[in-house]
């Protein structure tokens, strides 16, 4: 079982994940992707695009403006609702989530029950704290040369928004039979009061969220048929354990203002079971404030019976971070090696469509040129083939094999003497460490 830590280390030292603005000395909430990470992420994004978008003729893409017309969080609640309990520690002054410090207690803490738990500062160890005040997570920003509130615009907190407002364009312009979906992927701010645990909890994060319009009397229907999708996206896809996943049925009390049905995907992560992503029935709440606010129709008639109504929504919601970790937490694995006692390796066993790099090409030794020649030769070859192939010749071939297996490189592909007399490489598999030769045509 690997530790948050452990992972943590291992993101940094080869190069996925660094602190935000490190050479500062960080800025909290805000992470780097490396150049490993950016790969793997980009890999997890494609293959999710791929899978609900590419592969299907009912859900469209859209990529909307991440700063939008601030009526749209006025009519999505976000304005109004928005909010985290904040609590002050009158001793130290550090501030907390309060829900978050009095264990199972929800968003909607008051000041009796906090005080009943006699929780403790984390920080300082006092019970002293001030009056819970609801802060508002929405980044703000002025847009144009005025610096007032005529010019108060907001970073997006989700990019649902951005799919409700182009409804109408889609329906307009493409026509859809219902049900029918609209995908995005892209930045959401938060402006969390505490961001911790490494990339689970941060400010600034990328989200994939899709939102399918159905038939107010058909949603039961399509959240199944969604859930099931949602399942088989997350085991086949991202090859995450279902052991590790655990299915919530949100209670009423705890669900959005929104939601008449949530399902929370929990995974258990390093540090405990944390929540993967959400499936919500938001039932007609956004086209209706939409309607509301703008005075615009949100409508659908369907072509064959000529039935007119606002259509339901149901949402898959997934953060682009937690499921990156997700997928590096499962891969990670620390076992010995064989034959060589106390002697463990490191192993990031990442599914081979979503790894950095599909093979690794090294001569054995780096000061023959004979070998080196058509190690590159070999590269070459690879890469015009598969693009994601690195090339490594630095230490002895041990380390580069500890190194590989590491960053979750499925093959390493080893030009020897061997190779100049028959043509044939040494190719060791990541997970087994077996090795066996083959022609590098035949990879």
């Amino acid at each position: 079982m690997s530790n948050l830590d452990s992972i943590v280390s291992l993101c940094k030292r080869r190069g996925f994940i660094y602190p935000g603005s490190d050479v500062y000395g960080g800025f909290a909430g805000t992470w780097d992707f490396g150049p490993l990470g950016v790969m793997l992420k980009r890999n997890i994004m494609d293959t999710w695009w791929n899978y609900w978008v590419d592969r299907r003729d009912d859900i469209y893409g859209v990529d909307a403006a991440i700063i939008m017309n601030p009526r749209t969080w006025m009519a999505s609640g976000h304005t109004a609702t928005f909010a985290d309990p904040l609590i002050e520690c009158k001793a130290c002054h550090g501030r907390f989530r309060a829900d978050k410090l009095a264990k199972g207690l929800n968003e909607s803490v008051t000041d009796e029950e906090f005080s009943k738990m006699h929780v403790k500062c984390p920080t300082c160890g006092q019970e002293a704290w001030g009056p819970i005040r609801m802060f508002n997570m929405m980044f703000k920003t002025h847009v144009g040369p005025v610096d007032d509130d005529s010019s108060t615009a907001y970073l997006r907190p989700e990019t649902a928004q951005g799919i409700f407002v182009n409804y109408k364009n889609v329906l307009d312009t493409f026509y859809p039979d219902i049900p029918f979906g609209i995908a995005q992927q892209g930045k959401a701010f938060r402006n969390e009061i505490s961001p911790r645990d490494f990339i689970l909890r941060d400010r600034e994060c990328t989200q994939m969220e899709i939102e399918y319009f159905v038939d107010p009397d058909t949603w039961e229907t399509e959240f199944e048929q969604l859930l099931n999708e949602t399942d088989n996206f997350l085991e086949k896809e991202m090859h995450l354990p279902v052991e590790k996943i655990n299915h919530i049925e949100v209670a009423e009390k705890d669900r959005a203002h929104y939601s008449k049905r949530t399902i929370d995907f929990m995974f258990q992560y390093p540090n405990g079971e944390e929540e993967l992503m959400g499936l919500a029935y938001r039932t007609d709440f956004d086209l209706q404030n939409i309607m509301h606010e703008s005075g615009k129709n949100m409508e659908y008639r369907d072509k064959n019976t000529n039935k007119t109504f606002v259509p339901h929504v149901i949402e898959p919601s997934i953060g682009v971070e937690r499921l990156f970790l997700a997928v590096v937490s499962a891969a990670y694995s620390e076992e010995a090696v064989e034959g060589k006692e106390g002697e463990t390796r490191t192993v990031l066993k990442l599914p081979e469509k979503l790894a950095p790099y599909k093979f690794c090409v090294s001569p054995l030794l780096k000061n023959k040129p004979e070998l080196v020649n058509k190690a590159k030769e070999v590269f070459k070859m690879l890469k015009d083939k598969y693009t994601f192939v690195t090339w490594d010749d630095s230490g002895n071939i041990g380390k580069r094999y500890r190194k590989q297996d590491e960053i979750g490189t499925p093959k390493c592909v080893v030009i020897d003497f061997d190779t100049l007399e028959d043509g044939t490489v040494t190719v060791r598999d990541r997970d087994t460490a077996r090795q066996i030769r083959v022609k590098p045509e035949e990879l």
